[in-house]
């Protein structure tokens, strides 16, 4: 039997429910059809805790289902980042965690025998040194402690040159408030301005992709793994599948959709020899491989084949390589320059040639012409004619005219 408890072990499974709530939303207890109705009163109970203010309620004849409403110009911080303030953890973690960091302020360096005979003799608390150790090794390991090696012995202590540094500036803590609202990683920014009691009140942005901030786990590893030349095993899981796949991949690349700001890998398979991407809130899980002998002319070669990429397809469903697409518009000049202004604007490089007056001819080669339609779609009324390698781009097209046409008769 699942029990709730506010605080977490597992930030996979979380993330999971708060993209849920956030992204999907509106749905009934009964809609989540993978997990027990009780493991979904627990994970929507903590996030009732979590971010109660934005959570709304609504009823319908099926039940009452729940979801958040966060509108972004309105914050001075991105409430999500409060779902990373949650794990949890033993009495033993929590003690260790302020009795070390103080008896370091006080002491400029000791092993971690000389901090577990601290600890009884200054707090009267007794460790078993193994355990002091390990504590000891993890924080340095997260940055929060230095270790080093003198002869034989292993040195433990703490820096707090950055603390005295972001004191010292009111103008360090500005940045710091500006990079949680902009920037990946803001938990960073976040969680050092809670540390200075400092509190956001100059920035605000106007359309923020705050749902995003759960990847960053993801975007840590792949980046790391990216600096180490690594190749990567990336767990999969999309909003559609039951089950998660695997895929094997060296990382070369992250790609930012900026009307969504919606975060994908660019990846080189080996196993079917071409580039994929994949969506950063699709992958569970990254693990580490073996480092890539041929990284550098891997990312050279993306960035050869970036120039033909529209969105983040590598390929069509024609199985030519590249599939090139011709569009004739109409232009009434020069009321409607505006127009061939965004042909040539919005075009990602196609070629544009007047071929009669007041008619343009918009040409490209790209992988995957089926990322162009929402934006083919906005010439609606101007098109004459539309021809492309692959047929069933154009079917797509034609088709869905069709259907909006059949939606106001």
């Amino acid at each position: 039997m699942s029990d709730f408890h506010e605080l977490i072990k597992s930030f996979c499974k979380t993330r999971e429910y708060v993209r849920d709530f956030f992204v999907y939303g509106f749905k009934t207890r009964n809609e989540f059809k993978e997990k027990s109705p009780r493991t979904y009163d627990n994970e929507r109970r903590r996030l009732e805790c979590w971010l109660s203010p934005y959570v709304r309620k609504d009823h319908t004849a099926d039940g009452s289902n729940i979801s958040l409403a966060i509108d972004s110009n309105l914050l001075d911080t991105n409430p999500l980042f409060q779902v990373w303030k949650t794990r949890s953890f033993t009495d033993n973690d929590i003690v260790l965690h302020f009795l070390i960091l103080d008896l370091l302020q006080s002491h400029t360096a000791m092993t971690a025998d000389a901090i577990t005979d601290s600890l009884l003799t200054e707090y009267s608390v007794l460790f078993d040194p193994q355990t002091v150790r390990r504590k000891c090794n993890a924080y340095a390991k997260e940055g929060l402690l230095d270790k080093r090696r003198e002869g034989k012995r292993i040195i433990f202590s703490l820096d707090n040159s950055l603390a005295l540094w972001i004191q010292s500036s009111e103008m360090v803590l500005d940045a710091l408030s500006f990079y949680q609202m902009a920037g990946n990683f803001g938990i960073i920014g976040n969680m050092l301005t809670d540390q200075f009691d400092h509190h956001n009140q100059t920035f605000r942005v106007k359309h923020s992709f705050f749902v995003h901030s759960l990847e960053d786990e993801i975007l840590y590893a792949l980046l790391d793994a990216m600096n180490q030349r690594k190749s990567v095993e990336l767990e999969i899981k999309g909003s559609r599948q039951k089950t998660a796949g695997k895929a094997v991949c060296v990382p070369l690349q992250i790609f930012v959709s900026t009307r969504s700001g919606r975060r994908f890998l660019c990846g080189y398979v080996h196993r079917n020899g071409r580039f994929t991407c994949y969506r950063l809130d699709a992958i569970r899980r990254v693990t580490p491989m073996d480092e890539s002998g041929r990284y550098d002319e891997l990312f050279e070669k993306l960035l050869q084949n970036r120039r033909h990429l529209w969105g983040v397809s590598f390929q069509g469903e024609s199985g030519h390589h590249l599939d090139r697409l011709t569009m004739t518009i109409q232009i009434l000049e020069p009321a409607e320059n505006y127009i061939l202004n965004r042909l040539k604007k919005e075009g990602r490089g196609g070629v544009v040639t007047k071929i009669a007056e007041n008619t343009y001819q918009y040409e490209i080669q790209v992988f995957d012409c089926n990322e162009m339609l929402p934006w083919i779609r906005t010439f609606t009324g101007r098109i004459l004619s539309l021809e492309c390698t692959s047929p069933s781009v154009v079917n797509r097209f034609y088709r869905d005219l069709q259907t909006m046409y059949h939606l106001y008769l």
